[in-house]
């Protein structure tokens, strides 16, 4: 076994069986399965920026010995971790159906699998309507129809889609602000 008892959470230096080293003084920070320690204070004090403690302070400790390490664990030993069968990976293609106004024939291309739109879209509302109807008002003084929200919300869908599609031509897997179409001209 390795004369390493951890390592510093912050800069990775080990920290040796018996060696004093720092722990923070917030309860969280010390549990047991994952504990936080540090090499120096400095190395602690690097922790509090990243974890904004309102009062936290370095506290002080000693590793355990060897023998002690080893006895703690042989009382209680970690859970067997036992082998998860990996998911099969699912393609899914998302957009319009091939040429002849079919979807994609399944399995064409392997572990392929054709999913509808409607499956994979809910019909969730996209517009938040109370600015869209204070953007027509304050636009124009006119008044808004509920039913209004419904188009626009299809009006997303239809530029998200394209969206989607003009980031799968350029192969890749993020749709980015080149990718949406811009309004026509007025």
């Amino acid at each position: 076994m390795a004369e390493t008892w951890l390592k510093c959470t912050a800069c990775k230096n080990p920290i040796p069986f018996g060696a004093t080293h720092q722990v923070c003084s917030v309860s969280t920070c010390n549990r047991p399965r994952n504990p936080m320690v540090f090499c120096t204070v400095s190395c602690w004090d690097s922790h509090v920026a990243d974890a904004r403690h309102r009062e936290a302070w370095a506290v002080e400790a000693r590793a355990p010995s060897k023998a002690a390490w080893e006895a703690d664990h042989a009382s209680h030993p970690s859970p067997v971790m036992t082998a998860v069968p990996a998911a099969p990976v699912v393609r899914r293609i998302v957009g319009d159906s091939g040429p002849t106004g079919q979807p994609p024939a399944s399995g064409s291309s392997g572990s392929s699998t054709t999913v509808n739109l409607a499956d994979v879209v809910d019909r969730d509302m996209l517009v938040v309507v109370s600015k869209m109807k204070k953007y027509i008002k304050d636009r124009s003084g006119m008044s808004c129809a509920d039913a209004v929200g419904d188009v626009l919300s299809e009006h997303l869908r239809a530029i998200c889609d394209e969206s989607i599609r003009a980031a799968g031509r350029a192969e890749r897997k993020t749709v980015l602000e080149r990718d949406v179409p811009r309004p026509p001209r007025r």
